[in-house]
Parts: structure tokens; C-alpha cells; sequence
């Protein structure tokens, strides 16, 4: 056996190459790790594969073609007649590192070892346990495609493809995590999407130098932007292949990443994070107008609270016109202690909804409406008017379309909330004044994050406030420097 800076380079003699395999692939210690002792033509033949990734009846084909092979079949170039003519299937290849081989077949794959040939042949037959496709729970729509991303990767480039017909749909794989070795996919359309672009994308992932990525695509992201104390995402997420179409054909990338049903979009800016396929399921008025909703709840998620406490404690600057603002009874709890207080009761509940069984689940909102409502506000815990103005708040957080951006903007608000309380009009001003460069100052992979407002452009920001019919939408993002600008 020739070992050559840690690679197990395979010989012709079989007995010098199944005792490497069976140590690098824990044969006797894992029960699913599978060694089968086989002899066809006149050869002895083994075969290295993991439990539960094996289609059956794909190798039992195989096999029972093997059997028919007399000792002549095999006798003149064995490897090439293998390969081209006695294994009757479509994915085949050949690998002399038996480490290498080894995590091909830890990936799902078989290797076939065969006595005279120095070099192992991996069939990749694999079969992973996958739900079947569905609509995402994040992303739902009224009208429009009901499936949505799963946990293999296989599927999602299939159902990205099912939708990109393009020609120069480039899907290229790689692995990332020295002991992991996870299944990366970076999707772009190479007639358009930008080469530079693409290229930052492969090199960062690339450097990529950890033991796994158990957390997969969140764990890509922090790897990726660098920006880890920042709460705003600077990547996009979505479930739905047909809005990842939608971002591939303006000329962005998507990763695929396997055990995950969320694929990355990059770059992405803040109104990406905005946007929602239910605007493009209705005519273009109503989707402007749905859209001019979602603008308008996001804000008051954002700016409400804050706003409506400041004018509680300085009820002169409130108009004569709207002097109903502030609240009647202040209550025995200082206001801003009642908005943290329901604020961190709020996110309580959130996560006790994750973790309740779906069974338990309207016993927990009648509890949460019970304590958190009524008897709150009986026993002067809060004061009517907290309770309101937050139940507007939390409804803008829940309209946002991502996620990651609602919870962003839910800690901006908490921020924004206490330095009102402490510096009263001077802090609400600082504090959406730091807000704002905060925004402008970020970029995703060289796109800034409020373009394009911040820097100005009236068509783009025209397309972003108003949902413009797909007919006039016939330019692309000019910050991602598509080489086909025009639709």
C-alpha cells in the first residue's frame, strides 16, 4: 500500500486494499457500515456502502448482471469493460485514494473494489430519507405553487431546475468541512449573473475551515458575511423555488446546502427582505397596495412604540388634535418597564409556541390572551393603551416576509425604546439617526444594503415602493452588474 501525504493510493492486489478500507471506514465497529465479500469472472470483488443510502433494487440488478460474467470477460482492460460495458448504470467513476473513496461512500455512494484494478469504482446509487415536497410555512400563498424546498439536495436542484430551463443554469458542487464534508451547490445563471460576483462567492466558501457545518445554511451565512454581531441579515432565505428563480433570473446566486430546505440568495439589500411572492399573485394594483401595507406594518413594528411612549411623557408635543394619544391612567408599572416587560413576554410566548405539541397549542393562546390581556390589565400591571399599541407592533413584526428581519427589527425597537426613555426627544432622534447609518453603512458582497434609496435611484426605488407589472420591469438589479442588463 503507497501512502502519499495521508492518501491511501489503491493497488492491483485486493488484499492489500480491503484491510485500508476497513480501517478508514469502521467496518467492525459501525454496524451500518457494510463490507460485502463478493466473486464474479473469476475475481474477488467488495463492496463498501452505508445502510439506508443503498437503492436494493438497483444493486440487485447489478449483481445478477456480475453473475453472468465468465472469466474472459474481464480478461483484456477489466476496469474499462466495467465501466463501459458489464455495469449497467448512469453514475459512475473511478477513484485511486481509498480516503477519498471512503467519504464518497460516507456521502452515500457504493465503491466497488475489484481484484487486478488499482482503482476503486464508485456508483452513486444512493437514496436519502426525504419528505416529500410542500408549501413552506414562512412563505405562504393563496395562489401559486404549492411545493417548496426539502432536506436533500438532489430534489432542490431538480425543482430549480424544473424552473430555469436555461442552458447556462450552472449548478456547481463542492464539499465543505473537513469531517463533515456537506454537499454545496452555488446556482447562477452564467449569462448573466455577474462573473465577478460569482467568483467572491467560490473563494469565500472555499476558505471555509471547520471541522462541520451542523447548522448548515446559518452556518454558511456567518462564514460568508463576516458580520456577527450585526442582527440584520445580510443574506436572504427562502423555501420557494419559484422565488429563487425569480432572484437567479435578475442575476443573483443562490447555495444550495444539503440538509436544509433554505436556500441562501445573494447579495441581497433590506427591501429584498420586503418583498413576498403574494404580491406577484395578484393584479399590480392590488399587489402595490398589499405591498404599501407591508411597508407601512414594518414601520410600525419599528418606529410605534417609541414614538407613542415619547409622546406619553411629553405630552406637549402632541397635538391639540390628537391629545387622545396618551394613555388616561399611567398604572401602578412605569410605561417603558410595561413595553420591556410585554416585549420579553412576547418572545417568551414565541418560543413556548415553538417547543408546545401542536395539540397543546390554542390551550396556550387562550392561556397567553388570558394572562398577558385580561387579567394583566385588570389587577393595573398594564395600561390599555400598551397593550394596544404592542399588539400593532407585534402584528407589523409578523407581516414582515423574513424572518430574520423581523427579529432585527424587534431589537432595534427594544434599543430605540430605551434610549426614548432615557434622553426623551434627543434619543429618539440619535437612536433612528444610528438606525439609519447603520443601514447605510453595510453592504452585502459590495451592494449597499438600502439601495436604492441610499444611494438614490428613482426607477429602482419607484419598482421597490410600487409593485410595477412584470410587462415594464424589463431591467435588472444595476448593482449586481448583470452582463444582461436588459430583460
Amino acid at each position: 500500500m503507497e501512502r502519499t501525504q495521508d492518501k491511501f493510493l489503491a493497488t492491483t492486489n485486493i488484499d492489500e486494499n480491503l484491510p485500508v478500507l476497513d480501517q478508514l471506514f469502521g467496518t467492525d465497529k459501525s454496524f451500518d457500515c457494510i463490507h460485502l465479500d463478493l466473486e464474479y469472472a473469476g475475481r474477488r470483488m467488495a463492496l463498501f456502502f452505508i445502510d439506508g443510502f443503498v437503492k436494493d433494487d438497483i444493486f440487485l440488478y447489478i449483481m445478477q448482471h456480475l453473475s453472468l460474467l465468465k472469466e474472459e470477460d474481464l480478461a483484456d482492460r477489466p476496469l474499462e469493460r466495467l465501466l463501459k460495458t458489464h455495469l449497467p448504470y448512469v453514475e459512475l467513476a473511478v477513484e485511486r485514494d481509498l480516503a477519498r473513496a471512503v467519504d464518497f461512500v460516507l456521502a452515500g455512494q457504493t465503491a466497488l473494489v475489484v481484484d487486478g484494478i488499482d482503482q476503486v469504482i464508485l456508483i452513486d446509487a444512493r437514496t436519502y430519507p426525504a419528505r416529500s415536497p410542500q408549501e413552506p410555512d414562512m412563505e405562504r400563498v393563496v395562489r401559486g405553487s404549492r411545493d417548496g424546498y426539502v432536506e436533500t439536495l438532489v430534489f432542490n436542484t431538480a425543482l430549480t431546475r424544473r424552473r430555469v430551463r436555461d442552458r447556462t443554469l450552472r449548478m456547481e458542487y463542492m464539499q465543505i468541512g473537513r469531517r463533515s464534508k456537506t454537499d454545496v451547490v452555488i446556482c447562477y445563471i452564467e449569462d448573466i449573473a455577474n462573473p465577478d460576483l460569482v467568483t467572491r462567492i467560490k473563494s469565500a466558501l472555499s476558505k471555509i475551515d471547520t471541522d462541520g457545518i451542523p447548522m448548515a445554511e446559518k452556518t454558511l451565512e456567518e462564514f460568508l458575511t463576516g458580520q456577527y454581531w450585526n442582527p440584520y441579515p445580510l443574506v436572504r432565505y427562502t423555501e420557494r423555488p419559484d422565488t429563487a428563480a425569480s432572484h437567479l433570473y435578475d442575476g443573483h446566486v443562490c447555495i444550495i446546502v444539503d440538509g436544509s430546505p433554505s436556500v441562501i440568495i445573494t447579495p441581497t439589500t433590506f427591501w429584498h427582505h420586503l418583498l413576498h411572492a403574494e404580491e406577484y399573485r395578484n393584479k399590480p394594483f392590488t399587489g402595490a397596495y398589499l405591498r404599501l401595507v407591508r411597508f407601512i406594518a414594518v414601520l410600525a413594528s419599528i418606529f410605534l412604540l417609541p414614538l407613542w411612549y415619547l409622546f406619553a411623557v411629553e405630552p406637549d408635543l402632541v397635538p391639540v388634535s390628537l391629545s387622545y394619544i396618551g394613555p388616561e391612567e399611567q398604572g401602578q408599572v412605569p410605561l417603558i418597564w410595561q413595553f420591556l416587560l410585554v416585549e420579553i413576554g412576547i418572545d417568551a410566548l414565541r418560543m413556548a409556541a415553538i417547543h408546545t405539541p401542536t395539540a397543546l397549542a390554542t390551550a396556550l393562546g387562550l392561556v397567553a390572551a388570558l394572562m398577558i390581556g385580561q387579567v394583566a390589565v385588570a389587577v393595573g400591571l398594564f395600561t390599555n393603551e400598551v397593550i394596544l399599541y404592542f399588539s400593532v407592533a407585534a402584528i407589523g413584526t409578523f407581516a414582515t416576509p423574513s424572518y430574520e428581519l423581523g427579529l432585527a427589527n424587534r431589537i432595534f425597537r427594544i434599543g430605540l425604546l430605551a434610549l426614548t426613555a432615557i434622553f426623551k426627544v434627543p434619543g429618539f432622534v440619535i437612536g433612528a439617526s444610528l438606525w439609519i447609518l447603520l443601514l447605510v453603512t453595510m453592504k452585502s458582497f459590495h451592494v449597499p444594503y438600502l439601495w436604492p434609496f441610499i444611494p438614490f435611484n428613482f426607477q429602482a426605488f419607484r419598482n421597490i415602493l410600487i409593485r410595477i407589472p412584470i410587462p415594464l420591469k424589463n431591467r435588472r438589479p444595476r448593482p449586481l452588474y448583470p452582463q444582461d442588463p436588459d430583460r
